[in-house]
């Protein structure tokens, strides 16, 4: 499980495609500390260390199935070597819980509709696969490429959010534009609600 709040920037510095897909991603997180076998958030993709290293820079491996490429960004071109990722280690007991309960299982892939600035902040304006669309709401949470955003306002599929200085600074969201297609897990607790009402039909 994770959070949403965001703790490193990573950087895809290898790919291989053989079988699964299997990158390598630099990380300036202490690499004593990853246990082979850990999860990782990359963009909101929960993946699982399979070999670290420290040359020339901090790093880890995972392997990326056919499954989790056909449902994320990973598989629209998004991810080469050089690209940037939001990372974030798994959640511990006892951790603060900052943002909002985050599984790491990419439900879809939202497109950036408008970049806006206001203010200091910048207004953000996405479009939702129809299927998902009836779990975010005004004043809900989203995880958006990993990071825990509150949604502003929705019309239909599409919905906005509010990106402070601070998000747009240790995030990757600071080089967000139109067009850009994003990882996108709704909350789990609309799902649930989702759920509840259905079944009591």
């Amino acid at each position: 499980m994770f959070t949403g709040i965001i703790t490193d920037i990573g950087r895809v510095v290898a790919l291989d495609q053989r079988g699964d897909l299997k990158a390598r991603i630099a990380t300036h997180y202490d690499i004593a500390g990853i246990e082979i076998g850990a999860s990782i958030a990359c963009d909101g993709v929960c993946l699982t260390v399979i070999e670290t290293g420290t040359a020339p820079e901090g790093w880890f491996d995972v392997e990326i199935s056919a499954e989790t490429v056909s449902k994320t960004n990973i598989g629209r071109n998004r991810w080469s070597v050089g690209h940037r990722l939001n990372l974030e280690r798994a959640l511990k007991v006892g951790d603060e819980l900052g943002g909002h309960i985050v599984s790491g299982h990419v439900d879809g892939v939202a497109e950036v509709l408008s970049v806006t600035t206001e203010g200091d902040s910048t207004r953000v304006r996405f479009r939702a696969p129809e299927a998902l669309a009836g779990f975010i709401a005004p004043k809900g949470s989203v995880a958006l490429n990993g990071t825990s955003l509150t949604v502003n306002e929705v019309e239909g599929a599409e919905f906005g959010v509010n990106l402070i200085p601070h998000t747009q600074k240790v995030t990757t969201w600071g080089t967000v534009a139109r067009g850009d297609l994003v990882n996108l897990e709704v909350d789990t607790m609309a799902r649930y609600v989702a759920r509840l009402r259905e079944w009591g039909r």
